[in-house]
């Protein structure tokens, strides 16, 4: 979601009503989310999303949600060193994936409105908070972005592996748009010698200045590989708006994980190329921040959507995620 329209924690919850559970309230789907990520370990699912210290809620099913204490208590020492406007312990958009027998969890930290942003990683062996070796250590700055150094924005990391596998991570919103980063093996930095792609973006007004976010309303990158190709995930527009939230999400697709990435017209993404997935209707004002996960053979789009049944409030939405017959992805209607 966009840096440029985050809010304070407590004007968040005022506009969208995601009110803070105790830990072990259960609270049927669909829940108050933000740019949400499924996993699941021994049966049980895990969902993680931004909020305080990183929202995280399990289930058994996928419709009973548990909340369970948040990944940090207090804000990390060096996220607030890092970023002078990070306030609240108010942690964006996190990704979650394993490897190895070990979770990685990368988040974003930023200052409101700018490219002040951070991304950081946190470990841990187990995400069942009642096993006895369950900790989440936290390993610090991935990457950095600066106001006036850089035309992009660390947030919304998404992490992915190639067939070599090779950490890659994913991240970006507004201003130059998506970008790509080979990781070291252990996923603390980028790969040196440094190489950052460009893997998709909208066109930028010139006349802006580099310091604000622009008009080219583009985000939340997932990466996802299927059929011999790699799929890019992205949202378009604007979220957090409530009522006149415009998310959408869009994809593009490619044979190789750095691109280039096309739309069903053969466009290059980068060239502001899409194809439209999901959108906004009478129901649900604006759907977007998407991940997909696969589980027992079925993929499914995880995502937040704003109800229009309870004033635009954002809610967890999971749907199967289908293909057509030229291996493009569709939710049905």
């Amino acid at each position: 979601m966009s840096v440029f329209y985050r809010l304070p924690w407590a004007l968040w919850l005022s506009l969208f009503g995601a009110s803070v559970p105790v830990a072990a309230q259960v609270s049927p789907a669909p829940i108050p989310v933000h740019d949400p990520v499924l996993i699941r370990q021994n049966g049980t699912y895990f969902l993680f999303g931004t909020g305080p210290g990183i929202a995280v809620w399990s289930s058994a099913d996928r419709q009973n949600w548990k909340r369970e204490k948040p990944v940090f208590a207090a804000a990390p020492a060096w996220a607030t060193q890092a970023v002078p406007g990070f306030r609240d312990n108010h942690i964006w958009a996190p990704d979650i994936s394993v490897h190895n027998g070990v979770y990685y969890l990368f988040y974003s930290v930023s200052a409101f409105g700018k490219n002040t942003s951070c991304i950081g990683l946190a470990t841990s062996p187990t995400l069942n908070p009642a096993a006895p070796n369950f900790k989440w250590t936290d390993h610090g700055r991935v990457i950095q972005s600066v106001p006036g150094r850089d035309l992009w924005n660390a947030i919304d990391p998404n992490l992915i592996r190639d067939e070599a596998g090779r950490p890659w991570l994913a991240f970006g919103s507004f201003w130059a748009g998506i970008k790509l980063v080979q990781l070291r093996p252990d996923l603390t930095g980028p790969a040196q010698p440094e190489q950052w792609r460009t893997l998709a973006r909208r066109p930028r007004n010139p006349q802006l200045n580099d310091s604000l976010p622009g008009d080219g309303a583009i985000e939340a990158p997932f990466l996802f590989r299927k059929g011999g190709y790699y799929y890019l995930f992205t949202s378009f527009d604007y979220c957090c708006r409530g009522p006149q939230s415009t998310y959408k999400m869009v994809v593009g697709r490619a044979k190789a994980l750095t691109g280039p990435y096309l739309d069903k017209a053969g466009l290059p993404l980068e060239q502001g190329g899409s194809s439209l997935v999901l959108q906004g209707d009478k129901n649900w004002y604006g759907v977007g921040h998407n991940a997909v996960a696969t589980f027992d053979g079925t993929d499914y789009l995880v995502f937040h959507a704003y109800d229009a049944a309870d004033k635009g409030r954002s809610k967890l939405r999971i749907e199967p995620l289908r293909w057509d017959a030229a291996g493009w992805p569709m939710v049905a209607p």
